[in-house]
């Protein structure tokens, strides 16, 4: 008699050791579900975070293009326009008209030699040193940057790389040999106009 009920709590301990191991063995298990469950998310998040920044960056450049594409006026003051030119450094902004004339020099900058506004080549833009013009280039240093916007190729920056003066019959800076980059060189006046102040800008390529 003693020896069955002996059996039976040995039976029992072991029941209830079966019973603990697989109750561990469920939550081990529920734990590694867990944590790949909690890897997957966070890769998820991860995804979505990444999607989200390519989302942003590519509104953002949608923003830029649609800016860059937005139309310049044509006709300024009677004249034709060929491009927009900002300085920031001197608080310019202006037009760049079409024709070399003594009259349109009396209105703003104006296409002097060269190819298009924003092509591969040599834009020279001449100007007068009237305070609404090209009174302030002479403030202007290396680095500083030029914009100039087209309606055909849209808003490019353009870097200075040199500043300096000539003699009236100097047109050396009128070269177009380029190596194939955009450039723009503006010219204007010293104030007792005996010499010429050369700024020469290359596209800034990002």
């Amino acid at each position: 008699m003693k020896n069955n009920f002996f059996k039976l709590i040995i039976n029992v301990i072991f029941i209830c050791l079966l019973l603990i191991m697989f109750i561990l063995l469920l939550f081990e298990k529920y734990e590694e579900i867990s944590i790949k469950n909690n890897s997957y998310n966070v890769e998820k998040i991860e995804v979505l975070n990444k999607n989200f920044k390519n989302y942003e960056e590519k509104q953002i450049e949608k923003n830029m293009i649609y800016q860059n594409n937005e139309k310049i006026i044509e006709n300024y003051r009677g004249y034709n326009v060929v491009a927009k030119i900002e300085i920031p450094k001197i608080d310019l902004e202006t037009y760049v008209l079409e024709i070399y004339s003594e009259e349109t020099l009396k209105v703003a900058p104006v296409k002097f030699w060269g190819p298009n506004p924003n092509e591969v080549g040599n834009l020279c833009i001449a100007g007068h040193n009237y305070k609404n013009i090209f009174y302030n280039i002479k403030d202007l240093n290396i680095n500083d940057i030029i914009s100039l916007k087209d309606n055909i190729n849209g808003n490019i920056e353009y870097k200075i790389y040199d500043i300096y003066k000539v003699f009236p019959n100097d047109t050396s800076c009128l070269y177009q040999n380029t190596d194939g980059r955009r450039e723009i060189t503006l010219i204007t006046c010293t104030f007792d106009s005996k010499k010429r102040i050369i700024v020469k800008a290359k596209e800034v390529i990002i």
